[in-house]
């Protein structure tokens, strides 16, 4: 996707890419600088490859959440503008809202609304202490937001978009927890009458689908095995992966789908959920999130139908609950020339990587515990 600054000398810029022109503002780096206080790392709230995430406050007192990209940054000038043009003019309510970018020099800024509750892997993953209270409403709320958001994405703008990294981190709360999809960097516009995208691997393991992990083919359905294995997380409280527990527990998809083989699905069931209709709903829940990891595509359901499920509208069909893509089936294969790749590639409860060829091992470029926006 080509895209360009067209700077003027109004305080609306536009940013012309495939559809046209979209209005953003822009900021010189000295707002955000004094809105941020110097970048000060009191203000920082997630930092990840791509750079930095501060708060700050505009000089009219609206809280806003400050994406700085570092030099080094695996996200570049075209992904920069890609995260730009993707939703510069995009309203939903599950999805972030961009405020402005800064392109001065060589400082490349992104400016969203500020979320206060901070992202899913930092809250109800994340291994600190976290004063929210994740009932089971709240997790129905967040699920279906998501998968509502996720949605709107690929089938209700045109053309639609593949998001490409949907992830804990990647979904952050506002203060009545409601979800907002964040960090377009990586994402995809599809074109009309096309089945797919072929691209270089970029994401983050233990949420990728195998046709994107192994031939690069990235589709709406990739979205949805991501989805998939964010609903199992949502569900059950836990990492997609986990090193430091047993073997036979380390993925939680291949756990999840083990408990359901034997029929004890609801053990995989976070224990704060104890009500016995939440139990049998979160089971439902989990069923889902195997529908949606699915190792062939066709047998994956589309967003809109899973929305539909996840809200009682449409049944689940059982059937075609059949063994998942599991991390363990690609991952050896796609670093087996290097089997320090593979070793790598276990070592973190969730890595990104970026490959060009089937045969690179991953590497890291992101922390667990970021905020992505």
């Amino acid at each position: 996707m080509d895209c360009c600054f067209m700077f003027g000398r109004r305080s609306q810029h536009a940013v012309e890419g495939d559809e046209g022109e979209h209005s953003v503002r822009v900021f010189s780096y000295n707002e955000l600088r004094k809105a941020t206080q110097d970048f000060s790392g009191a203000n920082k709230i997630g930092e990840g490859g791509f750079g930095s995430v501060f708060r700050g406050m505009l000089k009219d007192g609206t809280l806003i959440a400050v994406k700085v990209l570092s030099a080094t940054s695996r996200q570049g000038v075209r992904e920069f503008l890609t995260e730009l043009t993707a939703i510069s003019d995009i309203k939903h309510e599950n999805l972030v809202t961009l405020v402005g970018c800064c392109a001065e020099g060589s400082h490349r800024i992104l400016v969203y609304n500020y979320l206060e509750k901070n992202s899913l892997s930092q809250t109800l993953l994340g291994s600190g202490y976290s004063s929210i209270q994740f009932n089971w409403r709240a997790r129905v709320k967040i699920a279906v937001g998501v998968a509502r958001g996720l949605a709107f994405l690929h089938e209700e703008i045109r053309p639609h978009i593949i998001h490409r990294d949907i992830k804990a981190s990647n979904i952050l709360l506002d203060k009545d927890l409601t979800p907002k999809i964040s960090d377009f960097g990586l994402a995809r516009l599809l074109p009309a009458n096309a089945t797919h995208v072929s691209t270089r691997v970029a994401g983050t393991l233990g949420y990728l689908a195998p046709e994107y992990a192994i031939r690069g083919q990235v589709t709406k359905k990739s979205d949805i095995y991501s989805y998939g294995v964010l609903l199992l997380e949502i569900v059950s409280g836990r990492c997609n992966t986990n090193t430091r527990l047993p073997c036979e527990d380390q993925f939680l998809l291949e756990k999840t789908w083990a408990f359901y083989e034997q029929e004890r699905l609801e053990e995989i069931i976070d224990a704060d959920i104890d009500e016995d209709q939440e139990i049998e709903e979160a089971c439902r829940f989990l069923k889902i999130g195997l529908l949606c990891t699915q190792d062939a595509m066709a047998r994956r359901p589309h967003m809109p139908t899973v929305v539909r499920m996840l809200t009682g509208s449409k049944s689940i069909s059982m059937e075609k609950i059949t063994r998942p893509a599991m991390i363990t089936d690609f991952a050896e294969l796609k670093v087996s020339t290097k089997p320090h790749g593979a070793n790598q590639a276990r070592s973190n409860t969730s890595r990104s990587f970026s490959t060009t060829e089937i045969s690179e091992p991953f590497s890291s470029s992101e922390n667990h515990t970021q905020t992505s926006v």
